[in-house]
């Protein structure tokens, strides 16, 4: 399976193609989940903006969202964004290293944006779960809104963090799809070459415990809760607790495209073998004769 990238294709070859050539620019595009991006030039082609709105702005932000994009961008975070838009960086091209790979490792900082403002929740918990093994207690459900209906819920526990996802399936056969994908992932965590990865559970329907007591719960037959336990191995380290990170915000993303993708691929399997059905009927088919018949004298038979 294809696993989704956590940066933004388009901000890091419209930066690096501006880097190269600066000229006036203003794109608007749209990421998963909604996310809306505004890509400027000033009076200066060297000075590009980039600002982002999404949903969820204010709950990130309660959760820290904006000290950690401080801490990763420092004086290109302006104080007032642009309007309609929850954060906006200010970008000097002339500014930008001029080694190649340093070149490389700032876009791609940039095209991290999203990633970067969503790892506030996870990394408050991360830092909650370090505290709590010694005070013990559990912390703050922390809620995510990130799209209409649907929302991600974090918990740090002494021993563990809890995320848990609920999602919408809008169609009967995405709901059997995801029910087979997701059992999977249950299943494939049996295999001793994987023990170590986090515990995936998945219901249907019914909030898990942690969350049942949040009041405007869907509890219909086209919503499903997906709760992943992460252990303290899973976010110990820094590089591991951001490869973490990075992965788990992109689940919901991952799981509804490679249901399109299955049921793109099941439909093109079906249109082969209509094709083939047809060749098989078009050959089926007696010939009818068209030849004449003719007398001994030589005179043609003709049908009335």
């Amino acid at each position: 399976m294809i696993l989704l990238e956590p940066h933004n294709t388009i901000i890091q070859t419209t930066l690096l193609d501006k880097i190269a050539k600066p000229s006036t620019l203003d794109v608007q595009f749209v990421d998963f989940d909604g996310v809306r991006f505004h890509l400027t030039s000033g009076d200066k082609k060297t000075m590009i903006l980039l600002s982002m709105n999404i949903r969820c702005w204010d709950e990130l932000a309660r959760y820290g969202a904006m000290d950690i994009l401080k801490r990763e961008y420092g004086a290109l975070v302006l104080d007032q964004p642009e309007n309609e838009y929850n954060v906006s960086l200010m970008i000097d091209l002339e500014q930008v290293p001029q080694d190649p790979e340093s070149r490389d490792a700032f876009v791609m900082s940039i095209a991290m944006l999203k990633r970067n403002a969503l790892s506030a929740t996870f990394e408050r918990a991360f830092q909650e779960q370090k505290e709590l093994e010694t005070s013990g207690g559990k912390a703050e459900l922390m809620e995510i809104h990130y799209r209409d209906e649907e929302a991600i819920y974090v918990q740090a526990s002494p021993d563990r963090v809890t995320v848990i996802f609920s999602t919408i399936f809008r169609e009967e056969t995405d709901r059997i799809f995801g029910k087979v994908f997701l059992q999977e992932f249950v299943d494939a965590r049996r295999q001793p070459s994987i023990q170590n990865a986090p515990q995936v559970l998945y219901t249907n329907r019914d909030p898990p415990l942690e969350i049942r007591h949040i009041a405007g719960l869907r509890s219909t037959e086209d919503t499903g809760y997906v709760t992943f336990v992460l252990f303290p191995r899973h976010f110990s380290k820094p590089d591991v607790a951001a490869a973490t990170i990075s992965h788990i915000q992109l689940f919901r993303d991952y799981l509804h495209y490679h249901i399109k993708c299955s049921k793109a691929y099941m439909h093109s399997r079906m249109r082969a073998r209509v094709t083939e059905f047809q060749k098989v009927l078009n050959r089926a088919k007696a010939e009818v004769a068209t030849g004449e018949k003719k007398t001994v004298s030589g005179r043609t038979m003709v049908h009335r």
